[in-house]
């Protein structure tokens, strides 16, 4: 590694938001130095020593920009020339609606784009504690598992503990111990998505008795104990562990990620009473993952109770699921517009740590924080962007843009939670749709569909407009 990196900006952690960030801030022509820790120093959820591993799902989400948020946002993303998003391009796979990747390939490739670039100096080791202080321009990328030194010394320089909350990984199974003559292929309603056909996830089909019997299994199965600091830390609502979602209610799972809308089993023509999903996680397909069935069951339980489900009765697991707990900072508290740290302005903060919440949110920040500090270096201006973006939104969410009380701060503190990104981070429109573009007048659901597609066009228009006004960044990846 050089000696001098006086001119350099230093990003801390190569997970999708420092890679991002790393990116953005090469594209402008600036130096940038990526910290990583692995391999010398893993985490409980890391497997490999690759950038931006995706060590849960490998689903990006909806990729239907004009009625989808998450959507809307992948596409913001590629028209400012996000690696992330180039990457998942070149390496997307069957699912339905969704961008789904394989994983390692997609992995491979960002840790190969970056180590080519000839302004980015790759570093691998751990930090101890805070960046050394002639760090003039720093992005830290730690996600929600930074390392007990850095959390540390960060309390300390706020005057504040970390939020925290518990996110939870789904198994993957192998493919050819799926029992195809019970499952079938077929994608939600049919629609196929960036990779797919239309018949994109195994569907497992379950009848009433199957299910009550399944929830019955999932409520009386032994769970991972948690450490007795743990005991209050929350989890977060968009990835609750199957059997969480099993004692809300025994009709919950039904309505989340088992309900049988849109899918037709074959042998009976009709929708089933409950379906579990799998959704292909390699290019090859011979891994699958059980969509929305992170878990906190014991290794045992899961293989006992997941084969249960007919089509799985003789799965084999090639990852079983766990949980882990994520920090984020009080981030509309701690942080200014630009994702500086108010207490240490040298300092700014992307990706998980800042409390968005999602593979594709957490780029998206990584995106920012990288322009920002790339405007720093140069001398350019670093303009937000607009509230009514999906980008705009999620900065405004992090930032303080959120609802909070008239007690201002102190309600933020109290408030503030990891967060997707949603239409409801948007501003709305001036005028709600009552009429569609030819005339005829719109039903509710109807009605908002197209107020999601005109919520969608006004942010790419107001996009564009910032994406020529900001800091001057190449618009490839």
């Amino acid at each position: 590694m050089p000696n001098d990196h006086s001119s350099a900006v230093h990003v801390i952690g190569a997970g999708l938001a420092g890679s991002e960030a790393a990116h953005q801030i090469a594209a402008s022509g600036t130096p940038v130095v990526l910290h990583e820790m692995r391999p010398l120093r893993s985490t409980e959820a890391h497997k490999t020593d690759g950038f931006a591993e995706l060590v849960c799902s490998n689903s990006f989400r909806s990729d239907d920009w004009e009625n989808n948020a998450v959507g809307l946002l992948h596409e913001e993303l590629r028209r400012a020339g996000s690696l992330i998003m180039a990457a998942a391009d070149v390496h997307k796979l069957p699912a339905g609606g969704a961008l789904a990747v394989d994983r390692d390939a997609f992995s491979a490739e960002v840790t190969a784009r970056l180590s080519a670039n000839p302004l980015v100096t790759i570093a691998r080791g751990e930090l101890e504690g805070l960046p050394p202080d002639d760090w003039a321009n720093v992005v830290i990328a730690t996600g929600p598992l930074t390392s007990p030194s850095l959390s540390a010394a960060l309390g300390k320089l706020t005057g504040e503990d970390s939020l925290a909350f518990f996110d939870a990984i789904a198994p993957v199974i192998h493919r050819d111990s799926i029992d195809t003559s019970i499952a079938w292929f077929q994608s939600r309603y049919d629609k196929a998505g960036p990779a797919g056909t239309g018949a994109d996830y195994l569907n497992c089909p379950m009848s009433k008795d199957e299910y009550e019997a399944f929830v019955d299994a999932l409520l009386a199965a032994e769970k991972t104990s948690f450490k007795e600091w743990e005991a209050s830390t929350p989890y977060f609502d968009g990835c609750l562990p199957v059997e969480v979602m099993a004692e809300r209610g025994r009709e919950t799972l039904r309505f989340g990620p088992m309900k049988p809308v849109g899918l037709d089993d074959p042998r009976t023509g009709r929708w089933p009473y409950a379906v579990v999903q799998l959704r292909q996680d390699n290019a090859l397909a011979t891994l699958w993952n059980m969509v929305g069935f992170q878990t906190k069951l014991k290794h045992a339980e899961q293989v006992r109770i997941f084969r249960m489900i007919p089509g799985l009765q003789n799965a084999e697991f090639a990852r079983l699921g766990g949980l882990h707990r994520n920090t984020y900072l009080n981030s509309p508290k701690l942080l200014d517009r630009s994702l500086r740290l108010k207490a240490m302005p040298r300092l700014r903060f992307a990706g998980q740590i800042t409390g968005v919440e999602g593979y594709i949110e957490s780029a998206a920040i990584g995106l920012l924080a990288g322009r920002f500090a790339a405007a720093d270096a140069t001398g350019a201006s670093s303009l937000a962007p607009p509230p009514t973006t999906a980008l705009g939104a999620l900065l405004d969410h992090i930032t303080g843009g959120h609802l909070i009380a008239d007690d201002g701060e102190r309600s933020a503190a109290r408030s503030f939670q990891p967060m997707n990104i949603n239409y409801g981070l948007l501003p709305d429109l001036n005028a709600n749709p009552t009429h569609d573009k030819s005339g005829q007048k719109l039903k509710g659901p109807e009605r908002g569909r197209e107020k999601k597609r005109l919520m969608s066009r006004r942010a790419i228009a107001d996009l564009e407009r910032w994406l020529g006004e900001a800091s001057p960044v190449r618009q490839s990846a």
